[in-house]
């Protein structure tokens, strides 16, 4: 386990060049897309509610190509919350998409997780068009959208519905989300948050050896919500019993569960990082 103390807000004033290696090179423009639907109109059984709920906002870099994406996806614990883009993702080179899903109680499971699989795969067909490579595309969220990422990233089921192999994702970045099963699908079932349940939803049910790599960032142990610095260490060591060596966990020390600020200096040295291994790998072969 690593501990990051609040040497990381140094870090973070490194990062804004992190994709720009000439500081005298005129900045690119950025623009952003708001409120596309992800799900196709022709999906049967679509309901109003989808239609409504079920859009992204992207943000890009005018005239990019191949750059790095990050689907990020907000917190609210699976029954609130509404897509926003991290400042601290802006300006950095890279293409970011904010999904929205829909929400329990109008939904229940496996409806927000469908909507992320959904989401996730509008990427992979249609993130070229705004100067982003599908084969760079890393996953990211925060709490109940960390959640979603790790279930989507871990069970490859979700994406295989769209015939895309979740081992096509460039990364997976959870920020303090739930390795076990949700406390609200545990709510769902009439489950209090306090009894921890492992079944087919939680994202410890489904540690493997062979995923994309994978970033686990929690909040300080002593500050986090109902043990999630504790899921998240267990999930790292059942990864590692399973044969994976591409997981990491950090632990933001002095940070509760609204670490995102902090995280995301990390986030953007992780895909720096994630795709400068990959192009070594491949020059090497």
């Amino acid at each position: 386990m690593k501990r990051f103390f609040l040497l990381l807000l140094l870090v973070s004033a490194f990062l804004p060049s992190v994709f720009c290696a000439d500081e005298n090179a005129v900045k690119p423009t950025y623009k952003e897309v708001k409120d596309l639907p992800y799900y196709d109109a022709n999906t049967p059984d679509l309901t109003p509610y989808q239609i409504e709920r079920c859009k992204l906002d992207i943000y890009y870099q005018e005239n990019g190509k191949d750059l790095p994406v990050v689907v990020w996806f907000h917190g609210g614990g699976l029954t609130g919350g509404n897509k926003a883009i991290p400042s601290g993702l802006k300006d950095k080179g890279i293409v970011v998409i904010a999904v929205n899903y829909r929400l329990s109680p109008q939904v229940k499971c496996p409806a927000y997780i469908e909507d992320a699989a959904a989401a996730i795969a509008w990427t992979f067909k249609h993130v070229s068009e705004y100067g982003g490579s599908p084969d760079k595309i890393f996953i990211s969220g925060h709490s109940a959208g960390g959640y979603l990422v790790s279930m989507v990233g871990l069970e490859k089921k979700w994406l295989a519905k769209y015939e895309i192999d979740a081992n096509k994702l460039a990364g997976i970045i959870p920020f303090s989300g739930q390795a076990i099963t949700h406390l609200t699908i545990r709510k769902e079932r009439g489950i209090s948050d306090k009894q921890p349940v492992v079944d087919e939803f939680s994202p410890l049910f489904h540690v493997r050896a062979d995923t994309p790599p994978i970033l686990i960032l929690s909040g300080d142990r002593e500050k986090e919500m109902l043990g999630r610095y504790e899921e998240n260490a267990y999930l790292l060591r059942m990864l590692k019993v399973n044969g994976n060596t591409v997981s990491t966990l950090y632990e933001l020390q002095g940070y509760g569960h609204g670490m995102v600020t902090p995280g995301v200096p990390l986030l953007v040295e992780f895909v720096k990082k994630t795709l400068a291994d990959k192009t070594k790998n491949e020059t090497k072969q």
